[in-house]
């Protein structure tokens, strides 16, 4: 005779389960990627010094993608709503991203730690040999980055916000991050500086883009003689006065080279090398935004040291 526990292989298992599933539903989660704490970062350059410091102790969100332009990029509705879900946001500031500077105060007022970088960093002033626009000279540059000093300092601070603001990371490992990361930033100094003494010091001096050396010339010893579009902001644009004084700027100086970000089209830079009759050289640059990977700039690391090389070659071969 056939029994019930038989016809129904099953049903004893299936019991079982249901018996013990109200016992599992009160157990506490097991963590996971998902249950981290998370850091969103508005530029990638910084998104990846915060992720060399916050390792695997957090998620972070980094909502400029490769090769963006940090002056003109947005966020969508949902990548807004990122920033007041944060348990800290981390952005640049003094002006730089301009379509999400009003999202991230936002946040701050949902009461969202928040930290910005470049206000942070011993920031430069513009004065009017680095910019044009009458509105900016005084003003802040927040184009700290190029001076990798100025990094390590930053590094720093956010590894400070990480462990005073962001529950449920391991503060040791967040300092031992940083203290690994600002080594390497010492010693990229170090590179940076030893590469530079073989430009002569006549050759010193920069044109590029729009104004974004001013820390890099600051700390290692160059002139910045103007730029084509004469702002910090790639928003702005010249007018030909603007053309024809930086022409001028650049016969007087004997420069012939001209910088010009590898994200953004040079077609300014084309115009001015056609202003000075054609024997200019555009040389490009990653100065406001890391690449993808494999890109040449993936890192800030590596951003650094192709624009070192980059601009050591174009001053003392052109």
């Amino acid at each position: 005779m056939t029994t019930g526990t038989t016809r129904h292989p099953y049903r004893r298992a299936l019991l079982l389960l249901l018996g013990v599933l109200p016992g599992l539903l009160l157990l506490p989660a097991c963590s996971s990627g998902e249950d981290r704490p998370r850091i969103v970062v508005t530029t990638n350059i910084l998104g990846d010094i915060t992720r060399e410091i916050a390792g695997a102790e957090a998620e972070v969100t980094v909502l400029m993608r490769p090769n963006a332009d940090p002056h003109s990029f947005g966020l969508s509705a949902a990548e807004a709503a990122t920033l007041e879900q944060a348990d800290l946001v981390v952005f640049n500031g003094l002006g730089l991203e301009e379509n999400v500077l009003r999202h991230v105060g936002n946040a701050r007022r949902a009461g969202v730690p928040v930290f910005e970088a470049g206000a942070a960093a011993d920031p430069l002033t513009y004065r009017s040999a680095d910019s044009g626009s009458q509105g900016e000279q005084g003003a802040p540059d927040p184009h700290f980055w190029t001076d990798p000093d100025r990094v390590r300092k930053a590094a720093r601070l956010i590894a400070d916000r990480i462990t005073e603001h962001v529950d449920g990371v391991d503060r040791n490992a967040v300092r031992a991050n940083a203290l690994r990361y600002e080594r390497q930033l010492a010693d990229l100094t170090t590179w940076m500086t030893r590469s530079f003494e073989r430009v002569p010091e006549d050759r010193r001096a920069l044109v590029t883009n729009h104004h974004v050396f001013g820390y890099l010339a600051d700390r290692f010893g160059f002139r910045v003689i103007g730029a084509v579009i004469p702002s910090g902001t790639t928003l702005a644009s010249p007018s030909s006065s603007d053309l024809h004084s930086l022409t001028r700027a650049m016969r007087d100086a004997g420069v012939r080279t001209i910088f010009a970000d590898s994200s953004r089209p040079q077609r300014l830079a084309e115009v001015l090398r056609e202003e000075m009759g054609g024997d200019v050289r555009v040389v490009e640059l990653y100065s406001e935004s890391l690449t993808e990977e494999g890109g040449g700039a993936d890192t800030y690391l590596s951003m650094m040291r192709a624009n070192t090389e980059a601009l050591t070659n174009g001053l003392t071969t052109g």
